[in-house]
């Protein structure tokens, strides 16, 4: 049996998460199902593609994601089937899927499948999941629709360089106020080459010089600047959390879209004059 797995902006306060899961399982009681989150910000594609994009390669070749974030369909926005690299995502044609993968989908199909009348209303639970599980099934994803090449693109933020200076910006805070900012590590490499920098983003007092492999390669409550697991520039704070002294976000009074800047040192040389 295929593993399907939820995304949504739905929470876990209210019964939304429950009932998808429900119709799920009403029509394959083995069903796989791993909640990647439900704690996107609402209606937030950039938030929901950063955690997409970083779950999804870990799971089997097969694995069927529903993406319920902005899912209404209306005439200008399609409900998708999408296939890449052996994975199937289902969700809205809103740009998210734009900001899934380094370059476009390698299918997509608008969905076409017979559905009840009450559909619009709650479409993670009426529309996807009866795709999802024909998908579950062994279903193929042609059944689902027609293939389609037009869909909706939605830029991403990507950092700028120029004159020795990466000008990026915090994409992502996560649970313990790390701050993940979408500078790669290629594009670090490419500017430094060895040489001498800092970090800034914020007060002078602030900046980082140096990037370290992990959290701990510095005393507790200091902060630090490595590559995470995504591949992209992270700032930190040792042990440091929210509610039990601060995340990296609360003490240094980071939050989503806030600038980052890498700049190379300039060295100064005095020439003596003989």
């Amino acid at each position: 049996m295929a593993i399907i797995t939820l995304l949504s902006d739905m929470g876990t306060s209210d019964h939304y998460v429950a009932a998808v899961k429900g119709a799920i399982l009403t029509q394959l009681p083995a069903a796989i199902i791993v909640d990647i989150s439900h704690s996107i910000a609402p209606f937030n594609n950039m938030h929901a593609a950063f955690v997409l994009r970083n779950a999804w390669p870990e799971f089997p070749v097969g694995s069927i994601h529903v993406i319920g974030v902005n899912p209404e369909a209306d005439g200008q926005t399609a409900h998708l089937a999408v296939r890449h690299e052996g994975h199937y995502f289902i969700g809205a044609d809103n740009g998210i899927f734009s900001l899934l993968f380094d370059g476009k989908p390698q299918e997509a199909f608008e969905l076409t499948l017979k559905l009840d009348a009450d559909h619009q209303s709650f479409p993670n639970k009426n529309v996807f999941v009866k795709a999802a599980c024909h998908l579950a099934r062994g279903g193929t994803i042609e059944m689902l629709g027609r293939k389609t090449q037009d869909l909706r693109e939605q830029v991403g933020i990507r950092p700028v360089v120029m004159d020795g200076t990466i000008k990026g910006e915090v994409v992502h805070i996560d649970h313990y106020g790390n701050v993940v900012t979408n500078i790669t590590r290629p594009l670090f490499e490419s500017l430094v080459k060895g040489r001498d920098f800092r970090i800034s983003f914020g007060r002078p007092m602030h900046d980082i010089k140096k990037v370290h492999k992990t959290y701990s390669d510095v005393p507790h409550g200091e902060r630090v600047a490595f590559f995470g697991d995504t591949g992209y520039l992270e700032i930190a704070v040792n042990k440091g959390v929210r509610g039990a002294g601060g995340g990296a976000a609360q003490l240094l009074g980071l939050q989503i879209t806030d600038a980052v800047r890498l700049e190379l040192e300039v060295v100064t040389r005095t020439i003596a004059r003989a």
